[in-house]
């Protein structure tokens, strides 16, 4: 067995095992996964601390306070107003008006 032989049967037979869908699946992973920590971990995203006038209020409540704005609690639903039959449902986040 001659050298170029050996060679010409080890590439035909990575050529077929690279073409396998078990090791593109592999591959692609690790090319997925490799780029998710670049982005999740690279320089660009530290933490950025907030200076002092932004950090001062923990809830958007204090720092409305703090800019003069009244908070006031929601109105109590009206006593004639019946309650709704079937079960609770969550509240609509963007109601659609007619």
């Amino acid at each position: 067995m001659s050298l170029s032989m050996t060679t010409d049967r080890f590439a035909n037979s990575m050529s077929s095992a690279l073409r396998h869908p078990g090791v593109i699946a592999l591959i692609v992973a690790g090319v997925t996964i490799a780029a998710m920590l670049i982005v999740d971990h690279g320089p660009w995203n530290r933490a950025k601390t907030q200076p002092a006038h932004v950090a001062m209020y923990a809830t958007t409540g204090e720092a409305a306070t703090a800019a003069g704005a009244k908070v006031l609690p929601t109105e109590p639903r009206s006593a004639v107003e019946p309650e709704r039959p079937g079960p609770k449902t969550s509240p609509t986040i963007n109601p659609v008006t007619p």
